[in-house]
């Protein structure tokens, strides 16, 4: 089946760019979104971990900085199973980490965020501030959350990794598809992190997808400058999401051991883990991921209940000077990270792209 309205997406969103910057949750910034807006592409912010209004703030951020469009990225897992002999075992598990870091691992743990599934407070806060494009992660919204979304003037995005998630993207009525490669850093975007994971390369599912689905198909994993852009867009993408080419950037987040660690040799050696959250992610090596290589995932609680012992763990080492067990999300892109400004990488990206494009014209002409 054809694809639909891929051309008509970018104008519908306001871009000028085939440039997605990934809503990095903890890492991305509205000033980072902003300069990739003000340059073409679409910046984005991950505001899943957020309240409604610790949102709305950022939003606002946002908006004083940039008059271009936002995307803003939700989580809509579904709830924890809340299992306290599995937490308590997790935590006993983990004591020893604490105790290296001269920190007592905590005695409870809990859901330290809800889904956007369970969220009211969030719907209505998008409803009200009407920001152009609204994008899911590890599955999809109720039906009656896409029509107040909708019917706010949101473009809507979702992750999938499989064909059959895709199809569920577009039977929902959502307006483009992420294709999301196992080579992408950070969380995997699979609806059922139980169910197997059949690991498809970007390559891979963006070609099948722009074969498959009706809506427009945007690739994302390992794309790291214009020429993989340009790539993407021949395997049928209309536009691309980068992450981790934008975790070095004067506007990130990333903290000094981050940014060591993506400049050293554990940027050649990213692992997928389920330890760090409970949900299978894909991060640089470092002391958490090494920690859980021989961790059996069925004594993981679920996400995001682990993830408060993650996060508590990165807090205990970063106090004692160690910046070994954070959440370093990053792709198989790593080696080819660039440290500069976030407007100095768009730029260098669409040079890059248009250059690659002139390229492969050229190419096609020729052997005409």
């Amino acid at each position: 089946m054809p694809r639909s309205g891929a051309g008509d997406l970018l104008s519908r969103i306001g871009m000028r760019v085939p440039i997605i910057q990934a809503p990095m949750a903890g890492v991305s910034t509205a000033a980072m979104a902003a300069a990739v807006s003000q340059t073409g592409g679409l910046g984005s912010l991950g505001i899943g971990a957020m309240t409604a209004e610790q949102a709305r703030t950022i939003i606002h951020e946002f908006r004083a900085l940039s008059d271009g469009p936002l995307n803003v990225n939700l989580f809509v897992h579904q709830p924890a199973k809340v299992d306290p002999g599995r937490d308590l075992a997790w935590l006993e598990r983990l004591a020893p980490e604490f105790g290296r870091w001269g920190r007592p691992a905590p005695t409870s743990l809990r859901e330290i965020y809800p889904s956007f599934l369970d969220n009211i407070d969030m719907l209505e806060m998008l409803v009200a501030e009407r920001p152009r494009v609204v994008s899911f992660h590890f599955g999809l919204p109720h039906p009656a959350q896409i029509d107040a979304l909708h019917r706010a003037g949101a473009v809507l995005l979702a992750s999938a990794t499989t064909l059959d998630e895709a199809r569920a993207v577009e039977a929902a009525g959502i307006d483009a598809v992420v294709a999301q490669g196992f080579e992408a850093g950070g969380h995997r975007g699979v609806f059922d992190p139980d169910a197997g994971d059949s690991r498809l390369t970007t390559v891979a599912l963006t070609r099948l997808l722009a074969r498959s689905v009706s809506v427009p198909v945007i690739a994302a994993g390992g794309i790291m400058d214009g020429a993989g852009v340009a790539a993407a867009v021949a395997l049928g993408a209309c536009a691309v999401q980068m992450g981790t080419a934008f975790l070095a950037t004067d506007e990130s987040l990333a903290d000094a051991g981050f940014r060591t660690r993506l400049q050293g040799s554990a940027a050649h050696q990213t692992v997928m883990t389920r330890v760090i959250s409970g949900r299978p992610a894909r991060s640089l090596s470092n002391d958490f991921t090494r920690w859980g290589e021989t961790v059996p995932d069925g004594v993981i609680p679920d996400y995001p209940i682990a993830y408060d012992a993650g996060k508590a763990l990165n807090a205990a080492a970063k106090a004692a000077g160690n910046l070994g067990y954070g959440a370093d999300w990053a792709g198989q892109g790593a080696p080819l990270v660039r440290a500069m400004s976030t407007q100095q990488l768009m730029s260098t990206l669409i040079e890059e792209l248009r250059a690659a494009s002139a390229a492969m014209q050229g190419r096609t002409e020729g052997g005409a």
